[in-house]
């Protein structure tokens, strides 16, 4: 590519790496905050707009995205849940969060939300790159200053070979885990902490009506498993499976017996009918501090993954960005640093708590299979203590269905 002093440039003041939902949903506070920005992501808008996720959102979320007037679609097609079942030793217990809480989720695929998101911004004109890739980066990690000045040159290139950079006061970036922003700040600004777990989820997305309310998490002594849904008529359904499965190994018909073995309890039958798609996820603990370096401001999967388990990670990521859009918005109106300073701290506090949580959800319903007789009584006296004890519920209850956002 050549120089960023010789390509064509263009003006904004917040570039935003990724089009995901961190990224699109900073891209909507900023647009109500009056604050220009362009989105810059990697893949096609097709592949951005069919990539299946998370589907679980906390009530705090929901209300974010209402004030941010892109709930339209969520409002009519989610599926609000006012508990969740869990089930071990052939038992199913239900947590109810209206009662405990006085909160509920909804479940809407994050696909879904990208969709809505994405129609929305560019409705209104608003600019989102696609199949445009960040090649370079000149003083994204110089100091911050006391009033927005362009100093940071983002180089790109884009569909046929067309190059250009983007001139901006910071960048924000949210292109998940695998994406270049981490890399931007480098890894020695970087304190890594992550943990990979002994176990991984086999996720199917399945043409058949729920057979279940509300999500069911269960533990077998065969292994994990999660009955959950994207609609009254399309189900998502895991099993736990070791890290390195074959998934060519797990036919439709082996992985709906496995379902019914490990869901099972008397009475319940489980709904079976076309899997539309299958895929392996690795489960892995991972931060990434500090959250900002200079004029870079990671956000979502870019700084931190949690394991699935909790339903947390969308949720976390609109967490960050949130912060953020508030912090952007304070440093373009009245020149104040200081919410921008404070970015990093802010998100981690509430980063190692989610942490925390997920963690907890996962060794208390997942089979270890390097746990000894041992550690699986621990676990079983977890589990009865859960469902006897008030308070542990209302814990439950209350990081599930999620805390305020800051």
């Amino acid at each position: 590519m050549a120089p960023l002093s010789s390509s064509p440039t263009e003006r904004t003041q917040v570039g935003i790496v990724g089009a995901g939902p961190a990224g699109l949903v900073l891209a909507a506070r900023l647009a109500a905050a009056g604050v220009d920005f362009v989105v810059l992501e990697t893949r096609s808008r097709d592949y951005v707009e069919a990539r299946v996720r998370a589907g679980v959102l906390e009530a705090p979320t929901v209300r974010f995205l209402a004030e941010l007037g892109v709930d339209a679609r969520l409002r009519r097609e989610g599926l609000v849940h006012h508990g969740v079942h869990l089930q071990w030793r052939g038992q199913r217990h239900r947590i109810d969060f209206a009662q405990l809480s006085g909160q509920q989720v909804t479940v809407y695929g994050q696909q879904e939300l990208v969709c809505d998101l994405i129609a929305c911004h560019l409705a209104a004109g608003r600019h989102i790159r696609f199949d445009t890739e960040v090649t370079a980066a000149e003083g994204i990690l110089d100091p911050l200053p006391d009033r927005p000045d362009g100093g940071v040159v983002l180089g790109w290139r884009g569909p046929g070979g067309a190059h250009g950079a983007l001139a901006c006061d910071v960048v924000a970036g949210c292109d998940g885990f695998h994406g270049v922003s981490r890399a931007l700040a480098g890894r020695q600004r970087l304190l890594i902490r992550e943990r990979a777990y002994p176990y991984a989820w086999l996720g199917v997305l399945a043409d058949v009506a729920p057979s279940t309310d509300e999500l069911i998490y269960a533990h077998h002594d065969r292994g994990f498993a999660m009955h959950s849904m994207r609609s009254n008529e399309v189900s998502r359904l895991y099993l736990q499976v070791p890290p390195d499965e074959d998934l060519q190994a797990w036919s439709d018909e082996r992985i709906w017996s496995e379902l019914r073995s490990r869901l099972a309890v008397p009475g319940w039958e489980l709904n079976t009918g076309p899997i539309r798609e299958k895929g392996i996820t690795p489960m892995r603990s991972f931060v990434a501090e500090p959250m900002s370096h200079g004029r870079l401001f990671l956000a979502g999967d870019a700084a931190h993954i949690v394991p699935p388990t909790g339903a947390k990670g969308l949720n976390l990521a609109v967490a960050d960005v949130k912060v953020l859009g508030d912090a952007l918005e304070g440093w373009y109106r009245g020149g104040s640093t200081t919410g921008l300073d404070g970015y990093s701290d802010r998100c981690l506090t509430r980063v190692w708590r989610v942490q925390d949580f997920s963690t907890w959800m996962t060794t208390l319903l997942h089979v270890d299979p390097d746990g000894d007789a041992f550690e699986r009584r621990l676990q079983r006296s977890r589990q009865d203590e859960l469902v006897r004890s008030p308070s542990l519920a209302a814990n439950l209850a209350e990081n599930y269905t999620g805390l305020p956002l800051p």
